[in-house]
């Protein structure tokens, strides 16, 4: 397959989301010769752009601690890296490829990347603008960033001695000439481009800031100062360069496409993956970021050296590379972060002396992270690994971390003699070497490791049990929205359902032989699974809907996802709310359905939660004949998004809840949450335009303090009996 097909046919594995902010359809304006996007789509890139914003809006949040709003502030920043490095990749790739495919909004390559130019200058300059008022406010917490103000001389000699001991023996300016050519700049990689004159001979000198220095030096005493290492530098300027007259320079920042694509032809996975990272340390340069006011023979000289001629290049006043910021959230400053939070573990299973085996075999649990603690999936896993009876173990990884408790654990129980299956995922974009060192570790030890299909992506986050019981073997699952993470399970809002249900773990064991086998599942009892049914599914529970609407019955859609972008999808709404089914959408990224509009969407509202924790889980629910919330409406936990990679190209699972208590603990507090939080929560407008919702004080409702406050109902056992009760969520839809 030529690169030009591969692209095309990868198109969308490109990358996997107060005031009314930017809208997609203003960034569109801001664009020349632009469709003003009328239609019945938004534009995919924009509208992730608009959820980055959103992330920003954050950073100015007054109810958010100091040092968490420059958390928001830096992770708005490493956002945007992402999206450069994949997405915006993605489009420059087809634009030197001639592709001319449109977007599902009608915008050719060329108008889609100059709307985002548009858009992500304007949020590199809010960015600054937040920085500057944040750093007002650090300076009065005593943590301030120093800039070229002079120091009294003690932090001036410190400095000196700091800068001679430390920094310098790491840099290495280089001069650029015929016998000095420009180095390689890695991708994320702050670079210092100097002009120097010594005598009637001038220099151009390189110092690329080592990755292994931090971006951030504390100067030592009582009042917190912290100097920026860039900033360091200049004002050492002389001793790196002595007897050199200074004239002038600037700071330059660049960012690499990233992505990997698999040949089809690929006949050694791991092998290939192995190349294609040290392959894409080398990827092309995508935008370059420069300090205003650099000289123009400095910026040609860099953009020359770099072959960024077709980059998308931009001023950036300030600090460049925001992500950094970050380090400054580190410190140990726990009157600027947000109150620790500690998750609780589920007394069903405490209940049960800690038998996690005992408590799932009695009845199913819902966890509900990360409220509840993820120990409990870890502590599933290693008590398979220790407990003899258990014989077989079967675990998808996604994306593990660096340390990985659940790891060691498939090692243990491998070592031990037991089968030990783990379907490791190749393909999770940035974790594609952890996970490559993950699978030499495991296979080493015995673990039948699997790489899943070439095509697709393994995303479906499931573990099974084989146990040896009295009555014979029993089988324990776990399905889950989230990753098996230990850091982001602290952090992302997930579910995770624990179940002995038989028929369960039979559909369970044919989708790892669909995964290790290509053994296509046949028959499944409850799980529904992509890329084979799951769209159809979907279909056929909104076309339920739609009947009941039509037959005067009562209807319904609740759903809760990441991202809504797959068309067919959205046009099966579309059709429910012209039927007059009412459709509520907890949709916190990237949402291409235009709500709210007369004849097309009247009845579909759109929301976007943004919060402490960044909410990851997919959550549907169909009203069935009855109004919602109720105990006979169709509820399923998902791993999916409703999006065209997770429908076609990914491994994903669909499952239906039916033990009573989970149900209720989905519906009627999850899922009723979400829908009446209007602390944290942003209207999606029919102009694409978001607005914050606000409420009257004694109307404030905030989900993640709700959640942190308040037990969850499958998890509480008799607790539930004997202890208070958890509160009764209402939601009214009047708005």
């Amino acid at each position: 397959m030529d690169q030009k097909s591969r692209i095309l046919s990868r198109r969308d594995e490109l990358m996997e989301p107060l005031a009314d902010i930017t809208s997609p359809k203003a960034a569109a304006a801001a664009a020349p010769d632009l469709p003003q996007a009328e239609g019945r789509f938004f534009n995919r890139e924009l509208s992730w752009l608009a959820f980055n914003r959103r992330v920003l809006e954050e950073a100015s949040n007054p109810h958010h601690p100091l040092l968490e709003r420059v958390r928001f502030l830096s992770i708005s920043a490493s956002n945007l890296d992402e999206f450069f490095m994949v997405r915006v990749a993605g489009l420059k790739a087809h634009q030197s490829l001639g592709v001319e495919e449109q977007s599902m909004d009608g915008l050719t390559v060329a108008q889609q990347l100059a709307a985002i130019t548009a858009e992500a200058d304007r949020l590199v300059t809010s960015q600054h603008e937040v920085w500057a008022s944040l750093q007002a406010l650090l300076d009065k917490s005593a943590m301030h960033v120093v800039g070229d103000e002079p120091l009294d001389s003690e932090a001036e000699a410190w400095l000196d001695t700091h800068f001679r001991e430390q920094i310098f023996p790491v840099l290495t300016p280089q001069a650029i000439d015929p016998a000095h050519p420009f180095p390689f700049i890695p991708n994320r990689g702050l670079s210092l481009i100097f002009e120097l004159k010594k005598g009637k001979a001038s220099v151009r000198e390189l110092i690329m800031a080592p990755a292994s220095v931090p971006r951030f030096v504390r100067i030592p005493g009582e009042n917190g100062r912290y100097i920026a290492l860039e900033t360091l530098i200049r004002r050492k300027a002389e001793y790196l360069f002595p007897r050199y007259e200074l004239l002038r320079g600037g700071a330059f920042r660049v960012i690499r496409d990233s992505d990997i694509e698999v040949e089809e032809e690929a006949e050694d996975l791991v092998r290939y993956f192995r190349t294609a990272i040290k392959r894409r340390r080398r990827g092309r340069v995508v935008r370059l970021e420069i300090e205003p006011g650099m000289p123009e023979g400095l910026v040609r000289e860099v953009k020359e050296a770099l072959d960024a001629s077709i980059a998308i290049t931009s001023e950036s006043r300030g600090f460049l590379g925001m992500a950094d910021l970050s380090q400054l959230v580190d410190e140990d400053r726990p009157d600027l972060k947000f109150t620790p939070f500690n998750p609780r573990f589920p007394e069903r299973i405490r209940e049960h002396g800690g038998d996690c085996f005992a408590a799932i075999r009695e009845k199913d649990i819902l966890v509900h992270h990360p409220y509840e603690s993820f120990e409990v999936v870890v502590e599933f896993i290693e008590q398979a690994a220790a407990d003899p009876d258990v014989v077989a173990i079967k675990q998808t990884l996604y994306r593990a971390g660096k340390q990985s408790a659940i790891i060691r654990a498939l090692i243990d129980a491998a070592e031990s003699g037991k089968s030990v299956t783990a379907v490791i995922e190749l393909k999770a974009r940035f974790d594609e070497e952890q996970n490559l060192m993950w699978a030499s570790a495991l296979e080493r030890a015995g673990v039948q490791v699997v790489y899943g299909f070439i095509d697709w992506k393994t995303h479906a986050k499931v573990s099974v049990v084989v146990r040896r019981e009295e009555r014979g073997f029993r089988t324990y699952c776990h399905f889950g929205t989230g990753n098996y993470h230990p850091l982001t399970a602290r952090i992302y809002t997930d579910l995770s359902y624990f179940t002995a249900n038989p028929q369960l773990g039979r559909d369970a064991a044919k989708l790892f032989n669909y995964i290790t086998g290509y053994l296509e599942p046949r028959n499944l009892k409850q799980l529904v699974i992509s890329p084979t049914q799951l769209r159809t599914e979907l279909i056929r529970l909104i076309d339920a809907e739609i009947a009941n609407a039509k037959a005067g019955k009562p209807c319904g859609i609740w759903a809760k996802m990441n991202s809504l972008v797959d068309a067919p999808i959205i046009q099966k709404l579309y059709d429910a709310s012209a039927a007059g089914v009412p459709i509520d959408l907890v949709v916190r990224g990237i949402c291409c359905l235009r709500p709210g509009v007369p004849g097309l969407s009247d009845n579909i509202y759109v929301k976007s939660i943004v919060g402490r924790f960044l909410e990851h889980a997919r959550l549907w629910c169909f009203a069935n004949g009855h109004e919602l919330p109720h105990a006979e409406a169709k509820v399923y936990i998902s791993s999916a998004d409703w999006m065209p990679r997770n429908f076609d190209r990914r491994i994903e699972y669909m499952l239906p809840i039916e033990n009573p208590t989970v149900h209720a603990q989905l519906i009627d507090q999850v899922m009723v949450a979400n829908l009446i939080d209007n602390q944290q929560s942003w209207r999606l407008n029919a102009d694409g335009s978001y607005s914050r919702l606000a409420a009257k004080p004694e109307q404030e409702f905030n989900l993640h303090n709700y959640f942190m406050s308040n037990p969850s109902l499958s998890g509480r056992g008799q607790a539930l009996k004997k202890g208070r009760k958890v509160p009764k969520l209402r939601f009214n839809r009047g708005r």
